[in-house]
């Protein structure tokens, strides 16, 4: 089952909730927790999300890699500029999502599209 978001206009947060419900099948009748679904979601127009300036430039992203002093932070403008609007959506989704063996799976399933 295909499922298409239009993300113009809209807030980040808002097409990843229902990007993540969608890819976890919570849309399903048949929703099951311990199966991963069939449902491939592509977001259109990823690049005219209603992003504040505020937010480009305030939000950060932390990666901690396990060490002393390990913890890298990077901002949206950053992460925009280094991986595109594209991962700022998928890093959104991947967090609303449960952090299991199916998250990898489901995730593959997500398309998104400037």
């Amino acid at each position: 089952m295909n499922y298409t978001i239009n993300a113009q206009g809209k807030k980040l947060g808002r097409i990843a909730t229902e990007a993540a419900t969608v890819l976890m099948g919570k849309n399903d009748p048949s929703f099951a927790k311990n199966v991963a679904g069939d449902g491939v979601v592509e977001i259109i127009n990823a690049s005219k999300i209603d992003l504040t300036e505020k937010k480009r430039k305030e939000k950060s992203y932390a990666q901690y890699s396990g060490y002393p002093d390990g913890l890298k932070m990077i901002g949206m403008n950053s992460m925009i500029s280094k991986h595109g609007i594209e991962g700022v959506v998928r890093k959104a989704v991947r967090g609303m999502m449960p952090s299991n063996k199916l998250r990898p799976l489901r995730l593959k399933r997500l398309i998104v599209t400037e």
